[in-house]
């Protein structure tokens, strides 16, 4: 009855495969990123009344605001790994501890000097 092969496969070979469109790219202003990192340095982790709030206050939608803190929080575990990997590094003395130091202040990690340093300007 469907099939004049026999084996059940014409029914569907006609139909091509369906793709799901993907919303388009967000661009936040810079308001709302400055705003979302802001927030972000004190709360990796949002509760849903936060992320309501956040989202409200922000224009954006609750989504917009998970996905975004997904991606921040994988951000940090990238850089994170990063600076780790330049911590070994300079351990073993390559030629990463300006990069170290750029990536902890970025980070908002305070750098510790091993040594105290003379800024008397005495030598």
């Amino acid at each position: 009855m469907f099939d004049h092969q026999g084996d059940g496969a014409s029914m569907f070979a006609a139909r091509p495969p369906v793709k799901k469109k993907r919303k388009s790219r967000t661009a936040f202003t810079n308001h709302q990123i400055f705003e979302l990192e802001k927030r972000f340095l004190y709360q990796k982790y949002l509760s849903p009344a936060d992320r309501d709030e956040i989202a409200q206050s922000l224009g954006l939608s609750n989504a917009q605001v998970i996905t975004w803190f997904q991606n921040r929080r994988a951000k940090l575990k990238r850089d994170m790994e990063e600076l780790k990997r330049d911590m070994e590094n300079t351990r073993a003395g390559g030629p990463a501890l300006q990069h170290q130091k750029l990536l902890m202040t970025s980070l908002g990690i305070p750098i510790k000097l091993d040594e105290p340093q003379d800024l008397s300007g005495k030598m």
